[in-house]
């Protein structure tokens, strides 16, 4: 067994052991009672103090007996080691389990935890111990050993667990352990030498240029003869308290019996090295390359500062190996919304000791004495450098700055702080430059090329696929959404728990997966989402699960604005992204199923579930007649809002008599550099949040740290089935209040991409609030569709818009009665921006082109219908999507609704992407040949199945053609809902222009109440989903909420 003190026989019915001790000559050493025990020791009584000569170095041997508190060893160091030396002795010095604390002068205290228990042996150990004759190297066998006991100390730890997650370890700068990779030589070149004069000194210093490489990381050094002089100082001490330990134990894997103590390479002295400067750099570059052969040496903490090297060093998805070293950093200097203190003038300041670490991508600095990260600064437009003392009114001070704070350091002296400053500016300006400058629409990312993307229509294939990838994760789960429901199920029906969101959370991090969660803190009195049940109901699940919300409304000053992006990353390789939080009502198929009663049978519109060959549609196996929809998960919006989120498994209306809404939505999946910009998003708002909230300020909740664009993945854990390659390009909303800097790179692409189409346009999304009046409404998306329309009719080619919308904004309210006052509100601004007013898009079209305008635009929505216990039902299709189809080659999909809100960036924050085809099929366009994207052309042609029913893609396979749009399209529109208005005397519908039509049209009954045979027969001719949006609704009415209701108190800028 090895023990705190050396190596001993340990059989198996030998409860203890003999530790065998070595102490440097004239040292006094006494030996407390050890732990358990009474007085004395086990079998014997020595003395309380031996005093050892010159001579007598063999070593003494006794039994002891190992308690819960360890054992101790007092040693007086009466003569042998010079003042410096003893100086030099610090507190808390580290040798494996083993510490020195000083307690006086001469006198020190070696203390250690007890030792493990020994496995049994089927017989006794064979002793390694031996004696420790004089001597002053360390000979090749003994480094060998030393090297496989380090080996053997990694491979501790569980192999399963990948070296990234080492950023999430706590441990202080000293006892970090080895840091190198393991079998992977260090070495370093002395690559010149500056000679300058100072001041202050009559003979000049000289500064030495290094370089080291470990394997593929390189970086370089520049240190004094003096740095050196220090290092070895170190290494003396560490030696000499070593040599309280016997040497068995770096050679207890050898069979070697001439053992050799510790030994250091001969330093040059200074004066010597001066009078033969052509010598100096070999000599100082052989001294380094030998310590670095010895792993005593190269891993002791003192060698690390020297080396600048620590955990985060060499891992190879933090990129390139950059600057590192102690600094004195000043407090301060953030920029947040609405804190304007006096904390950032000079007076208010206090100065740390911090470890500076800086990538390629970003700089952090954490605690030397706990190895925390302290804070996180990203490289982005905003990043600035300089030195001198103007602007950090410090002396060697360096100044650096991003959009979200000004940092200040303190260095040594003036030509260190130029040093930093050329070495952070070359790593940022260089492997960094992506993020150090606007790219296309403004936004904060390039293009990404040759990015494999996958897209999903409806929830089913969705869920399906962050599943699989969550249940693949090995190293992070980043989740945000604007509502999260720990308990849906992933995949359906359920079987059983195991695709149960907050279980196969829990799983992944007992496997050490670190989850990181971002929920949008509503205001309760406005929203009833619950995130506070959210966060509760993970954060119990286990420590690695860390979930926090923002903003803070009082503090913040934020109550009108929410974070709407809906993302989930797996380390920080395959990013999902798109309209689709995690939560309840959002699971859906192509069937679009109204009923969910055990053996129903909910038939769907012909057509209507068809999904392309290859499309995103998962099967779902209905055989076994379980429920899809559980509990709250089986939900209408407009019926009634979600209530009681705390019970998830008990239904809140009443599925036997109301039928669900269906929920048609749409997201994507990208993959590699793209997905490591989705990342890159969400550790900047994560670590936004923890900065401005004090009570993320701790070390429960991480700094995250982004993984570098320029490293390669080892291994992709997960690929989507299907994924074409493109060329795809993130975008956001994003502004001061919710990550720190304004950007509104997802309204640039609108606007970018609807001026460049060329052929048609095709758009589903949850809202249409658009043209603007220059009072309340300020998007001019909708003006950009009537300048393209116009463009065409000009030049008197064809041009087509499709736009899909949900027939009812989704507000609970009784639409029977006109709708809540929500549900009008909207109404108000949609009609506005479609046909009402003068600045709508008809009403500009129509002034220039009468009613040709028809030729150019059509506005639809989706309804299907259904029976539920053998009654004849119907309701609208939730459209939730947020999705823009140009040209059948590029395509944008995201959490972005065409609003203000979503757009400006001021106001919400959204996430989305701009996918461009380079994958290009044989196609149709206007009758001629035409070469499509494979992305966006399988995508419209699964919509287009999906919405009109059809049998082949012979009918659709042409977006722009007179037969499709007229004899498809719009007939298919058409037809659909003469039959639903005859049939269900539906709402919303043209034929209600006021609240006295509504009354009459409410009361009339149905055909499918009065004659529901006759009725079905009608049914039967219904093709898909696509149906005309009622322009005509309420025409005649103000649909603006009252000013004495609570929706007419509102800013009118919540509504756009």
């Amino acid at each position: 067994m090895e023990t705190p003190f050396g190596v001993a026989l340990r059989g198996p019915s030998d409860a203890l052991g003999e530790a065998s001790l070595r102490f440097l000559p004239n040292t006094s050493v006494r030996h407390p009672d050890p732990p358990g025990t009474s007085g004395g020791w086990e079998g014997g009584m020595p003395p309380l103090s031996r005093s050892v000569s010159q001579a007598d170095q063999a070593g003494w041997g006794r039994n002891w007996l190992p308690g819960e508190t360890g054992c101790c060893l007092r040693v007086k160091i009466s003569s042998g080691i010079g003042e410096r030396e003893r100086e030099r002795i610090s507190c808390a010095e580290v040798f494996g389990d083993l510490r020195a604390r000083h307690e006086g002068s001469d006198s020190w205290v070696l203390f250690a935890p007890p030792p493990p228990p020994a496995p049994q042996q089927d017989g006794p150990m064979l002793s390694l111990e031996r004696p420790h004759p004089g001597g002053e190297t360390l000979d090749d066998s003994d480094l060998e050993a030393e090297d496989e006991r380090d080996g053997l100390r990694r491979d501790e730890a569980p192999g399963d667990l990948s070296p990234f997650l080492a950023v999430y370890e706590r441990k202080p700068l000293r006892t970090q352990g080895p840091l190198f990779l393991r079998g992977v030589p260090v070495t370093a070149r002395v690559e010149s030498a500056e000679r300058y004069a100072s001041g202050s000194k009559v003979r000049p210093n000289t500064v030495y240029s290094l370089r080291l490489t470990h394997g593929e990381f390189t970086w370089t050094m520049k240190k004094k003869f003096k740095h050196f002089q220090e290092l070895h100082r170190d290494l003396m001490r560490h030696r000499i308290l070593m040599s309280f330990l016997p040497l068995t134990r770096f050679a207890a894997l050898g069979s070697r019996s001439d053992g050799t103590v510790l030994g250091l390479p001969s330093l040059p002295h200074g004066g010597e090295v001066s009078r033969r400067p052509s010598s100096k750099q070999k000599q100082l570059e052989n001294y380094l390359n030998t310590l670095l052969e010895m792993s005593v040496y190269r891993d002791y903490h003192a060698m690390a500062e020297f080396l600048d090297v620590s955990s985060l060093s060499f891992i190879p998805d933090l990129g390139p190996k950059g600057l590192e070293g102690m600094i004195l950093k000043r407090s301060g200097g953030h920029r947040l919304q609405g804190l304007n203190c006096a904390g950032r003038h000079q007076f208010c300041y206090r100065w740390s000791k911090r470890w500076l670490v800086v990538k390629d991508s970003f700089l952090l600095y954490l605690k030397p004495e706990s190895g925390v990260i302290s804070f996180v600064l990203l490289f982005d437009t905003g990043f600035n450098i300089q030195v001198g003392k103007k602007p950090t009114e410090t002396k060697h001070g360096v100044r650096i700055d991003n959009t979200c704070r000004s940092l200040i350091l303190k260095c040594s002296s003036y030509r260190q702080a130029c040093w930093w400053c050329q070495e952070i500016t070359e790593l940022a300006e260089g492997k960094g430059r992506d993020f150090l400058r606007l790219h296309r629409h403004q936004g904060f990312v390039p293009p990404r090329k040759e990015t494999p993307a996958r897209w999903f229509v409806n929830g089913a294939g969705y869920f399906a696929a962050v599943a699989e990838a969550v249940a693949q994760a090995k190293e992070e789960i980043f989740i945000t959404d604007w509502w999260l429901s720990p308990e849906i199920y992933m995949k359906r029906p359920a079987q059983s728990d195991e695709w149960r969101l907050d279980l196969l959370l829990k799983h992944k991090a007992e496997q050490g997966v670190r989850i990181c969660v971002l929920l949008f803190k509503e205001v309760g009195l406005a929203l009833g989402i619950n995130s506070d049940y959210s966060k509760r109901a993970l954060m119990l699940l286990h420590p690695n699960i860390k979930v926090m919300r923002h903003p803070d409304h009082v503090s913040s000053i934020i109550f009108l604005w929410a974070h709407h992006e809906k993302l989930v990353v797996v380390d920080q390789s395959v990013a999902f992204l798109g309209g689709l939080d995690l939560a309840y009502g959002r699971w859906d198929t192509h069937e679009y199923r109204l009923a969910d009663l055990e053996g129903d049978d909910c038939r769907a519109p012909k057509g209507g579930g068809a999904a392309l060959p290859g499309g995103d549609e998962a099967p779902v196996d209905l055989a076994t007649n379980q429920r899809l929809w559980l509990g709250k998960d089986y939900s209408n919006l407009i019926a009634k809002d979600w209530v009681q989120l705390d019970r998830p498994f008990e239904d809140f209306i009443d599925r036997y008599q109301t039928p669900r809404m269906p929920w048609r939505d749409v997201g994507v999946a990208v993959h590699g550099l793209a997905a490591r910009d989705v990342a890159r998003h969400f550790i900047q708002r994560w670590n936004f949040t923890k900065t401005v909230k004090p009570k993320y300020k701790g070390q429960d909740y991480p700094y995250l740290l982004p993984k570098s664009s320029r490293a390669t993945p080892l291994q992709v854990p997960f690929v989507v089935p299907g994924a074409q390659t493109a060329n795809v390009q993130v975008l956001r909303s994003v502004d001061r209040w919710s990550a720190g800097l304004h950007e509104h790179s997802i309204y640039n692409a609108y606007l970018s991409v609807i001026k460049e189409s060329q052929h048609y346009l095709y758009i589903e999304n949850q809202f249409f609030i658009s043209c603007a009046d220059g009072r309340s409404v300020i998007n001019t998306v909708g003006d950009a569709i009537v300048d393209r329309l116009l463009l065409a009719h000009s030049e008197k080619k064809p041009f087509r818009v499709f736009v899909l919308l949900p027939l009812l904004p989704g507000f609970e309210g009784d639409i029977a009665q006109g709708g809540g006052n929500s549900i009008q509100a909207i109404l108000h601004f949609t009609y506005r921006t479609l046909c009402r007013g003068e600045a709508s898009i008809v009403s500009r079209l129509k002034a220039v082109m009468g009613d040709a305008w028809k030729s150019y635009i059509s506005f639809c929505g989706l309804r299907t219908h259904g029976e539920l216990r053998g009654k004849l039902l119907t309701e609208l299709i939730y459209i939730h999507s947020k999705m823009l189809i140009a040209d059948d080659r590029r395509v944008i999909i995201g959490s972005a609704n065409i609003n203000d809100r979503s757009l400006l960036g001021k106001r919400d924050s959204e996430l989305a992407v701009l996918v461009e085809d380079t994958d290009l099929v044989p196609s149709v366009m206007g009758g001629q040949e035409y070469q499509a994207g494979k992305f966006a052309l399988s995508l419209r042609l699964d919509c287009f199945r999906c919405v009109l029913g059809v049998a082949s893609d012979l009918d659709i396979q042409d977006p722009l053609s007179d037969r499709f749009f007229w004899d498809v399209w719009q007939a298919t529109a058409s037809s659909n809902t003469s039959i639903y208005d005859k049939v269900f005397s539906c709402l919303p519908t043209d034929a209600v222009k006021s609240r006295r039509d509504l009354h009459h049209h409410v009361s009339k009954k149905s055909l499918a109440s009065e004659s529901p045979i006759l009725a079905r027969d009608h049914l039967q001719k219904v093709q898909g989903h696509l149906v005309q949006f009622p322009l005509e609704f309420l025409a005649e009415e103000y649909l603006l909420p009252p000013l004495n209701s609570k929706e007419g108190m509102i800013p009118v800028e919540v509504w756009t």
